[in-house]
């Protein structure tokens, strides 16, 4: 992508986060959580009654859903849930990380661009008692750079290792 487009994305005025997952993408990040019987699966955005990843959640499990569309706003969900699978607004990430953080399910994943994670977040996911557990590098067509599917798990220690610190090189 040449750096006009990109730029163009990055300075948009008007968010355009309807990014529909493909089915095959969903089905993979559905299989990267632990599946227990019972849990209660939250899709946070469903897009449409052919979900993606909701009407492809394990069979065993109790699911519910979000859709702002369909008046069912993500950030006005307040049910215990144990986990949360899906591809989150980009233009709201932090927003939409804090969220998720406040519902306190056992583990979450976000399909996102890999510029999305950031260390930041990653230290503020951790310090709520979340380690990245899994991280699935992909390529989905006509989307924006590479994406990345990552899933946080409450009390597991991270496989990743990062330093904010700012090296300067010598000029």
């Amino acid at each position: 992508m040449n750096s006009n487009i990109s730029h163009n994305i990055k300075k948009r005025i008007k968010a355009n986060d309807v990014f529909i997952t493909p089915l095959e993408v969903a089905k993979q990040q559905i299989q990267l959580h632990n599946i227990n019987d019972n849990d209660l699966w939250l899709d946070p955005c469903r897009n449409n009654k052919e979900g993606s990843y909701f009407n492809n959640f394990p069979q065993n499990v109790k699911k519910d859903w979000c859709e702002i569309l369909e008046g069912k706003d993500f950030f006005e969900y307040n049910k215990n849930t144990d986990i949360i699978c899906g591809n989150p607004p980009y233009s709201v990430m932090d927003k939409w990380i804090k969220k998720t953080l406040q519902l306190n399910p056992k583990e979450f994943s976000l399909l996102i661009g890999i510029g999305n994670l950031t260390t930041r977040r990653i230290e503020i996911i951790e310090n709520a008692g979340y380690g990245l557990s899994k991280m699935k590098m992909l390529k989905i067509y006509d989307w924006y750079g590479m994406s990345c599917i990552v899933v946080f798990e409450k009390n597991k220690k991270s496989i990743i290792e990062y330093d904010r610190k700012v090296y300067k090189t010598k000029t």
